[in-house]
């Protein structure tokens, strides 16, 4: 059952899901954006994240400010979605934030790129506490899903957490890595630590 919606954009971020297993370079599906929100939801007042998809926000381009409103349906699994609302219908915008069309994507906000220029530039893991802290606006900092392949010869095997990455520029003054991220694996005990060395070459813009 869809759910209406009307609410401000509080920040755009790329929808980007993580695969992971175990120590093999992690892959990635490039899904859309999530709007994060302040509004109603049904009747309900609170903030609230929705699930969009590429072409809606190469339409509109979304900004912080923008208020937005239509309807969709809770997702099935919280564990497997960051946003808590997908399959968006009737979305229309009907007042713009502050920020011009091609205000670049930083700390404060800006409009979220292509999802090619999200691949081009790779990932770097981030600190939970910082992306908390010092990343809300950031199209560049994720909370993304990702999906751990317990055992490469039983793909079935999966655990699902939630990871906070950066595609950002290097330079940034926000910027911390934190702790590397450890992976289990088949047996109890074994546990890859991924250290970010396949991605250090990547050129963060």
């Amino acid at each position: 059952m869809k759910v209406p919606f009307e609410g401000t954009i509080l920040s755009v971020k790329a929808r980007i899901r993580l695969i992971r297993s175990f120590d093999q370079i992690p892959t990635h599906q490039y899904q859309g954006y999530s709007l994060v929100m302040s509004g109603k939801v049904g009747d309900a007042a609170r903030d609230f994240k929705i699930a969009i998809g590429p072409k809606a926000h190469e339409k509109h381009r979304f900004r912080i400010g923008d208020v937005v409103s239509g309807e969709g349906e809770a997702v099935p699994d919280p564990n497997t979605e960051w946003g808590e609302f997908y399959k968006i219908s009737g979305l229309e915008v009907h007042k713009r934030g502050p920020s011009p069309d091609d205000a670049p994507p930083g700390p404060d906000g800006g409009i979220a790129p292509a999802l090619e220029v999200y691949r081009a530039n790779g990932h770097r893991r981030l600190d939970r506490d910082t992306w908390a802290r010092n990343c809300a606006a950031c199209p560049w900092g994720l909370n993304m899903v990702t999906e751990i392949i317990v055992d490469h010869w039983n793909p079935d095997r999966k655990k699902y957490r939630f990871e906070t990455h950066c595609y950002g520029p290097k330079d940034c003054p926000r910027y911390n890595p934190g702790k590397p991220y450890r992976v289990p694996g088949r047996s109890a005990g074994m546990v890859y630590v991924d250290d970010d060395v396949e991605r250090s070459s990547q050129p963060f813009r």
